[in-house]
């Protein structure tokens, strides 16, 4: 009986995949290790991607999330659509203080052409003394992208960091349940779909004796 309860209690997680994509040095592992252990550790040196396994409450529905790090060597290496397949959701992150990794999110986008919920993420809002993108900026490739756009410090926010990747979350089970919904709309037909919700209606409208 304690088996079948564990059992029960592991196939009720809802698991979301999520792809931390954008130029080396933006932050992303900064970003993620600030969500998986509330810690923060500001200098990464790893040469390939992590994936790492969390499991969270969110909303009171318990989650568990696995999160690809990605690792690019240079500008020049944008991510591949395996990524795009693999993921749930997707964080397009750069660094406020760099440029050239705005643009690279953008050409990452292009290459992706994901169908996936997306956050664009702001990284590294504390240096604002070095900023080169404004939050503006952020805002408008946000909604070019049609998605929901984040600034962020992963050095100092602890709960701004943790509700962004919560927020993803929510995106993306909601666009899982509307395509379970339109799948079964297209089962079932909408015909189909209104004889049975009529029959139970008239059922219960029945005069009673």
């Amino acid at each position: 009986m304690t088996t079948r309860g564990i059992r029960r209690k592991k196939s009720s997680l809802s698991e979301v995949k999520v792809a931390v994509i954008g130029a080396p040095s933006v932050g992303k592992s900064a970003l993620t290790v600030r969500f998986l252990t509330k810690r923060y550790i500001g200098e990464y040196d790893h040469q390939q991607e992590s994936k790492y396994k969390h499991e969270a409450l969110l909303d009171g529905e318990p989650i568990l999330f696995e999160i690809l790090d990605t690792c690019p060597k240079s500008l020049e290496d944008l991510p591949g659509n395996e990524i795009a397949q693999w993921a749930d959701g997707l964080f397009l992150v750069y660094s406020i203080t760099d440029r050239d990794s705005f643009n690279y999110v953008r050409r990452a986008k292009q290459s992706l052409q994901p169908e996936v919920p997306l956050t664009l993420v702001g990284n590294k809002a504390d240096m604002v003394h070095l900023r080169q993108v404004s939050p503006e900026e952020g805002e408008i490739l946000a909604k070019d992208f049609e998605c929901s756009f984040a600034e962020v410090a992963a050095a100092e926010q602890v709960n701004q960091v943790g509700e962004v990747f919560h927020d993803l979350c929510r995106e993306v089970l909601t666009h899982r349940r509307r395509a379970k919904h339109s799948l079964l709309d297209r089962m079932l037909g909408s015909k189909t779909a209104y004889r049975v919700y009529s029959r139970g209606k008239s059922d219960s409208a029945l005069p009673k004796d």
